[in-house]
């Protein structure tokens, strides 16, 4: 089904390292297929590595599920999120490598079983992350959330709960509404179906829900192909399941009848095939540390403070950031900035034992920055330092202006990678007028003084991201819902910058 898979923090995507750690360990010559849900945190840090790894000679495809109907149109399927779909898409695709496709042909299967592939999820009440005092959200009583997304979002829109025929029919129904017409040669009215438990909707509860879906597909002239019920896709806790249906061809059928062996789906025997086994392994390992200067050494230690600064104002702000996440997004928010500013810091630390100058240490500490976050804002914070080393030199010092143009060009690489503009409801809508109004107070040698003003109107533009809604980002899927709650990315950003200058004057 898949050779290796990365692990990043609950909910949040694993880091550019860690995805590319373990390709380059998977990889053994005939090319990379980097799979995932589509979600803006994975598609930046799978992305950042499969450029790592184009860099190196292997070929690299990558197949974004996306079979949830609620979280975008008919027309922009491949736009949509990837929930349940994950597991046949995967299977499929993993099939048919195990019966010798090569990159080209693996990658066209893979692609052509998200295009058959929908799905569509009720919730009931939302998870809990490890250590948190209560759920990331609540459904009202006697209500459902439709259209949930699998981590840890609450339903598009609230409806009245339902019997399981009642919620199975819902169910059905809106996958079917997209059922391909039945063409020679191609989908003739056969599906995989996937019923699929969150968390705390059991196997008794799930065989019932099934029933009435086997009965809705009879009805409408479809064969069920090898139906899976049970909990293969959770949500932690999350109480809340989905119906998945694969629309088969022949090809895609006979991948998905396949046996696969992983351990925690098992069908069938698998053959027994001699393969070489690997002996040697890559591993990730500290690099030298290039020489520096005094004047260089003292530039990296007064941004090791702004680290240690940062960690500190995240940890106070963790639980705020992740309750304003909660409401629109997936809560993790706060705790992916304070993790991510605590690899940073601890990094910079490492880097400072070991004589690193400022570029070496800002390079460093993005890295760790995006390893220990992980998802979207690990992601663009990590690049946003990485950048901002360019301006320094681990052979000078510094000056006033180089601290704006560090900013500055964090911002642009936070800009340039994520997509967004302003008025998406993200990061940026608090970045680029904080960009703007640091420009216009700069006079040269006033770099605490522009960077506070500045912060004052991110604030603003911060706050204000609660009268729009989201255009990216998870919070898109959820539209009016996040509406009434600014960003917590742009708000995150605005106080960070607001202690930036403080700690500077």
């Amino acid at each position: 089904m898949g050779h290796g898979a990365p692990c990043g923090n609950v909910f949040a995507s694993p880091s550019t390292s860690q995805v590319y750690s373990v390709a380059r360990n998977a990889e053994n010559g005939g090319g990379v297929i980097l799979g995932f849900g589509n979600y803006a945190g994975d598609v930046l840090h799978f992305g950042g590595a499969a450029e790592k790894l184009r860099a190196e000679g292997i070929d690299v495809r990558i197949i974004k599920v996306s079979d949830d109907i609620i979280s975008n149109t008919p027309e922009n399927h491949r736009d949509r999120r990837g929930i349940a779909g994950d597991l046949p898409v995967f299977k499929i695709a993993g099939a048919a490598i195990e019966a010798g496709a090569d990159l080209d042909e693996a990658e066209r299967i893979a692609l052509k079983a998200n295009d058959a592939t929908r799905s569509f999820g009720v919730a009931f009440d939302g998870p809990t992350l490890p250590g948190a005092p209560e759920a990331l959200f609540h459904v009202p009583q006697m209500q459902m959330g439709v259209g949930l997304g699998i981590h840890g979002e609450p339903g598009v829109r609230d409806e009245p709960i339902g019997t399981a025929d009642e919620i199975a029919t819902l169910l059905v129904e809106g996958v079917l509404a997209e059922q391909p017409e039945r063409v020679e040669g191609g989908y003739q009215g056969r599906a995989a179906v996937l019923v699929n438990g969150l968390g705390t909707v059991k196997y008794e509860e799930l065989f019932i829900v099934y029933a009435k879906v086997a009965e809705l597909l009879e009805a409408a002239g479809i064969t069920p192909v090898r139906p899976e019920v049970g909990e293969l896709i959770t949500s932690l806790d999350m109480a809340g399941l989905s119906v998945t249906l694969v629309f088969l061809d022949e090809e895609l059928e006979q991948h998905w009848l396949a046996p696969v062996d992983t351990p925690a789906f098992h069908r069938g025997a698998m053959p027994q095939i001699a393969r070489p086994r690997r002996t040697e392994f890559w591993q990730a390992g500290a690099d030298e540390t290039p020489t520096s200067t005094e004047q260089s050494r003292e530039v990296a230690q007064q941004i090791a403070g702004v680290l240690d600064l940062f960690e500190a104002v995240c940890v106070r702000e963790e639980a705020e950031l992740g309750r304003i996440d909660a409401i629109a997004g997936d809560g993790d928010h706060g705790q992916g900035m304070a993790y991510g500013t605590k690899g940073a810091a601890a990094a910079a630390k490492t880097a400072l034992e070991a004589g690193a100058g400022a570029r070496t240490l800002l390079v460093r500490a993005g890295d760790a920055w995006s390893e220990s976050a992980g998802g979207t804002s690990g992601a663009l914070w990590g690049a946003a330092l990485i950048s901002a080393a360019s301006i320094f030199d681990d052979q000078a010092g510094s000056e006033p202006r180089n601290i704006v143009d560090a900013i500055d060009a964090g911002i642009d690489a936070i800009q340039r990678l994520g997509g967004a503009q302003v008025g998406d409801k993200t990061m940026v809508d608090a970045a680029a007028p904080f960009r703007t109004a640091m420009a216009e107070a700069f006079t040269g040698d006033n770099a605490s003084e522009a960077i506070l003003s500045a912060a004052t109107v991110a604030r603003e533009a911060a706050d204000a991201t609660a009268d729009i809604t989201a255009a990216l980002g998870r919070s898109r899927v959820l539209g009016e819902k996040s509406l009434g709650t600014p960003d917590p990315g742009a708000i995150s950003f605005s106080i960070l910058m607001k202690e930036l200058g403080q700690h500077l004057a």
